[in-house]
């Protein structure tokens, strides 16, 4: 059969099982029929790639759906995809802390461990420890490490998404160029057994907006997340992609310069980050007797009331604030964030004030201020998905069915 192109501009009659797949994913197309109608397919053609998917374990029969003729006859049976087939592994890297999960191919956390493991320690003990984590949580969980699809790392620095390689992370020394996606999946295989995994990393800000995103404002086009914990980030999705540049150096405005003389951890002075991350404000609590030495501290300071840091925490949302107004009229954004350790009500206030003060009236007409939903585990969630996209996608499903001789 040769193929049409339809309005819409898909080509009809040459729809792959990964495609259709896609469809049945996407809630576009959930019985045969309506496979049928979309992409021009014939009902055996339609029959035989679904046959592939059903025997990777990869979709599964639902309840019987509405009879779409006049004349009546027997419900269409609807089709799903069957999450239930694999599970993920993500983690979430912060400067001396980390968290790691299993996750279902949808999103659901089965198992969860955090703890301490600090980066500056360098990437060979680090991801070893963490293949130690993943192999517990996976028993913990009642999985084997053959069920798993993939894993998914958030790290705190900006990576090159082509090589998975971290590339001059101001706050991860010894990370620089290093093979993570490599060393990882030796490491999960040496620890449990299991054959040799896809490892995806990226930045830890672009996967919790792509998590948040997803799970709290999935209609909205244009989002901006801006973590704020011992460094600061943003995260930005467009169009439900996670938006990089062009070697994954977007979102990295903790080293907008913004005048003051503070001399910033990339060897730049005066640097946002400098002035207005978690860390910059428990240096200055710290300087006035306070004990405190990182964003978590001074979250924990937040969260009982202390006054003077909820002072600093205001102030330390001004100076994003005014950052945030040019970021807000250069991406009219639906949606900004503010998540990590310093997300809490002095801080967004700050925010607010310079935001709204500086940025065209025109570029906050529409836009939402809101905080976290999903937490500390936004990054897991994001990584999750990151790894379910890649492995799903239509080009990549052709590959792997074609690998399991299906």
């Amino acid at each position: 059969m040769t193929g049409r192109t339809s309005a819409r501009g898909q080509v009809r009659g040459q729809a792959s099982a990964g495609e259709l797949l896609g469809l049945v994913r996407s809630g576009r197309a959930t019985t045969r029929g309506a496979l049928q109608q979309m992409t021009g397919l014939s009902r055996a053609t339609v029959g035989q790639r679904l046959d592939r998917l059903f025997r990777a374990g990869w979709l599964r029969e639902g309840a019987g759906g509405p009879v779409d003729s006049p004349l009546g006859g027997r419900p269409s049976i609807t089709l799903e995809f069957d999450d239930a087939h694999a599970v993920v592994l993500t983690a979430d890297l912060e400067t001396r802390h980390a968290r790691a999960a299993v996750l279902t191919l949808t999103g659901e956390i089965l198992a969860e461990h955090s703890g301490t493991l600090v980066i500056e320690e360098g990437p060979e003990q680090v991801l070893g420890e963490l293949a130690a984590w993943f192999a517990e949580l996976l028993e913990k969980a009642g999985h084997r490490p053959d069920e798993v699809c993939g894993i998914g790392l958030a790290v705190p620095g900006p990576v090159d998404m082509e090589s998975g390689r971290v590339v001059q992370p101001p706050i991860m020394p010894g990370w620089d160029g290093y093979d993570i996606r490599g060393r990882l999946a030796r490491a999960f295989t040496d620890r449990t057994g299991a054959p040799p995994l896809p490892v995806l990393v990226d930045n830890d800000a672009n996967l919790m907006a792509y998590g948040e995103q997803r799970a709290a404002h999935p209609d909205c086009s244009a989002f901006v997340l801006v973590k704020v914990s011992t460094g600061i980030g943003a995260g930005v999705v467009v169009g439900g992609s996670i938006f990089r540049g062009i070697d994954g150096g977007a979102g990295d405005i903790g080293h907008i310069r913004v005048g003051a003389d503070a001399l910033c951890r990339c060897g730049s002075y005066g640097c946002l980050a400098a002035v207005a991350s978690g860390g910059a404000v428990a240096r200055r609590l710290a300087e006035s007797g306070v004990p405190a030495a990182s964003g978590a501290d001074v979250r924990d300071l937040l969260s009982s009331g202390h006054p003077e840091a909820a002072a600093l925490a205001r102030e330390a949302g001004r100076q994003v604030g005014d950052v945030l107004a040019t970021v807000v009229t250069l991406l009219n954004p639906g949606v900004l964030m503010i998540a990590g350790d310093l997300a809490g009500t002095p801080f967004l206030t700050g925010v607010r004030e310079l935001l709204y003060q500086r940025a065209l009236p025109r570029s906050t007409a529409h836009l939402e201020v809101v905080t976290s939903r999903l937490g500390e585990r936004a990054g897991l969630i994001g990584a999750g998905a990151l790894v379910v996209e890649h492995l799903y996608a239509p080009e990549r499903v052709e590959e792997r069915l074609m690998a399991l001789g299906y």
